[in-house]
């Protein structure tokens, strides 16, 4: 295979190499790594949901952060087909189209909920963002149901139009966020990480509720 001697392009031949002698199944565990290093949201002994978990790199390092006596959940309407380790499991299932009878929903309450997602791309940045948005406002209202209180929500989302109506859900709903881009990112990529900490008892209807909490971002 050849390599482009396009400096971007080596970059990402190096986390991409990075993750196959680590044994990840994909590149953007590196993402999850650096958000863990500068904010540690996952801490031993708690129990994570990972939403659009294939191909299993988030679970696989939540595993490890989490540990034994840890768990981690994923979901993926595609099969996650890497082995994982025993405090790990993924579902293939949707989602956004499960009620609380769910075996990874209802009662259970998670520490973190952590979203990777992103849409099929057109190249069109107007139609590229609303699809993030929409799948980035679908995880937000699945942490709502299934975080616990004070819990932690990690959500990647395109910058685009609507992206000021998801941070009025966020500065609703959690007593402070972060956003974060990590080093790691496509450097023409518009993604950036959203991460909510301390949810509030309080769910909002809407994106229109007095906006509370402190708006700080941290590069990378």
């Amino acid at each position: 295979m050849k390599y482009s001697t396009n400096k971007n392009n080596k970059w990402e031949d190096h986390y991409a190499r990075k993750a196959r002698q680590e044994k990840y199944p994909a590149r953007s565990v590196y993402k999850l790594k650096e958000i863990q290093e500068k904010f540690k949201p996952i801490q031993k002994g708690q129990r994570i949901l990972d939403l659009g978990c294939a191909p299993g790199s988030w679970l696989m390092y939540a595993a490890e952060e989490v540990g034994p006596s840890g768990k981690v959940v994923g979901i993926d309407i595609m099969p996650v087909t890497v082995t994982l380790p025993k405090n790990a499991m993924a579902y293939e299932a949707d989602a956004f189209a499960m009620d609380d009878q769910a075996p990874f929903l209802g009662e259970i309450k998670y520490h973190v909920v952590m979203s990777d997602m992103a849409p099929s791309t057109t190249g069109n940045k107007h139609v590229d963002s609303a699809r993030s948005y929409n799948l980035s406002e679908a995880a937000f209202f699945v942490a709502r149901k299934a975080l616990m209180t004070d819990g932690v929500f990690i959500c990647k989302i395109f910058q685009g139009e609507d992206f000021e109506r998801f941070m009025n859900l966020i500065k609703a709903s959690y007593t402070k966020y972060k956003l974060f881009r990590p080093k790691s990112t496509r450097k023409e990529s518009r993604e950036i990480y959203v991460i909510g900490f301390g949810k509030k008892d309080e769910s909002p209807e809407n994106g229109t509720e007095t906006i509370t909490g402190g708006n700080e971002y941290v590069g990378s």
